[in-house]
């Protein structure tokens, strides 16, 4: 039967002279409005048409000759790295396919991709039936050597196939672990984890042109994890495996896959992890790529991670009557220090800073300060409110979102917190307020460390 399928596949290719079209159907149509075509590139997306999406969810994109055979993307909404799927095109037929939201795409014609998505469907059931032979806790070894061989069979069938089209490169690249003999669940798992990426062909321009590398190395950094190992642990050991796996691959190829791990883990938050990627590996790879945006983007992260000294600045103080310039690394009036990045057009940050206030004023003496820094478009409604809370220590950011300040702590939205100890490292970066006085609370300063405020420091 599934010889008669894969003959069949390849006997239904449409070769067309002149102009072929990429149709089909967006479900339920009143989601979607209008798709984009890309070819992609082991480097970048090129802009290739567009369409719009008709009321009964139809669409079609019209491409002649200088459409070239390759890796193509639609995105049909926005952000765009969320919302696209890929697909191949061989630079001969016609390709219609249905889209839903619940269920993904589906193609009704193109020898291409319905063989690629009849294997993927083919070795899922393969899969499921072995993970059903150990989820009953089988003993019967023939079964499951049979079940291995029909993987195998499968396998082999689906490459013989595809040979001389795109959609061998992903074929190949699917090849899973299939033991010869019989293994225990422990060692079944643990043998595909050890030859994840042994069929992976990194210098692949099919692999690189689509999603499959970043979402395979995404899989086994996230999905290779046991459920009671520490996970940074578990993510950097993965980490380590995957960029040996690539280590002898092209360095440009290093860095796009790195970089979007990188970015990751450090929008995760998951900074421990995000700064092993930099330092072990992403950063000399941003360098000898001179991605200066790169680079200055891991080295700001770095700089206000969990545990770094917080980057320095200088404002004006009052003492004794006098404006006096100092740098944050001076202060010496606290135990702990808040940085406050906020705005006087920033809704949120109206609703927080008084909270602030009041809490810090229910703070032991000199156990807590607030540098508060604006940022501003202009001084003058800034200035006005700094008057209703003279506790703090006040900073004018000019710019806004260009200022120097806040580039320099990575803030993009307000309002925005940072913890840092006596000797200025940042200890915590709360989400808002209510994380804030948590995480005070709940790590309070020993009674001796608060200090008494020093005279004539206002």
């Amino acid at each position: 039967m599934l010889k008669n399928l894969l003959a069949f596949f390849l006997l239904t290719t449409t070769i067309c002279v002149g102009q072929n079209s990429i149709k089909g159907t967006f479900t339920p149509a009143e989601d979607y409005k209008f798709v984009i075509l890309y070819k992609v590139t082991p480097t970048t997306s090129i802009y290739t048409t567009n369409s719009q999406i008709e009321e009964d969810g139809k669409f079609e994109f019209k491409l002649d000759s200088t459409a070239t055979k390759g890796i193509y993307r639609v995105v049909y909404a926005l952000p765009q790295e969320e919302h696209n799927f890929d697909f191949i095109y061989d630079g001969k037929e016609d390709i219609e396919l249905d889209f839903n939201t619940e269920t993904g795409v589906a193609f009704k014609t193109s020898s291409e991709n319905k063989l690629y998505e009849s294997y993927l469907q083919s070795m899922a059931l393969v899969s499921n039936t072995i993970g059903n032979f150990y989820k009953q806790e089988s003993t019967d070894e023939k079964a499951l050597i049979e079940i291995f061989e029909a993987q195998k069979d499968t396998q082999k069938e689906f490459e013989e196939a595809a040979q001389g089209m795109m959609a061998l490169d992903f074929i190949k690249a699917n090849r899973p672990y299939i033991p010869e003999t019989f293994e225990d669940f422990d060692t079944y798992v643990s043998n595909i984890k050890t030859h994840y990426f042994d069929a992976i062909d990194f210098s692949s321009k099919s692999l690189q042109s689509s999603n499959f590398l970043i979402e395979r190395m995404l899989n086994y950094v996230f999905g290779m994890v046991d459920e009671e190992a520490d996970p940074n642990k578990a993510y950097i050991e993965n980490i380590n495996a995957f960029a040996k796996a690539i280590s002898s691959s092209d360095k440009g190829i290093q860095k796009t896959l790195l970089e979007v791990l990188w970015l990751q883990m450090s929008e995760g938050n998951i900074e421990a992890v995000a700064n092993h990627i930099t330092t072990n590996y992403l950063l000399s790879l941003a360098k000898e790529k001179k991605d200066k945006t790169l680079v200055e983007a891991i080295t700001t992260f770095k700089n206000v991670s969990i545990g770094a000294t917080a980057p320095d600045f200088s404002f004006e103080v009052i003492e004794k009557e006098k404006p006096v310039i100092k740098k944050l690394s001076q202060l010496n009036k606290a135990e702990r220090y808040i940085i406050f990045f906020w705005s006087s057009s920033c809704s949120h940050c109206l609703e927080e800073i008084p909270q602030l206030k009041d809490f810090i004023a229910s703070s032991e003496k000199g156990s807590l300060k607030v540098v508060a820094i604006g940022l501003e478009d202009e001084p003058y409604r800034w200035k006005n409110m700094t008057y209703d809370f003279p506790d703090f220590y006040h900073v004018y950011g000019e710019g806004k979102w260009d200022n120097e300040i806040g580039n320099n702590y990575n803030v993009t939205a307000t309002p925005s917190y940072f913890v840092l100890d006596a000797d200025k490292k940042i200890i915590e970066k709360p989400e808002d307020i209510i994380a804030l006085k948590k995480f005070l609370k709940e790590n309070p300063l020993p009674k001796k460390e608060a200090k008494a405020e020093e005279k004539g420091d206002n």
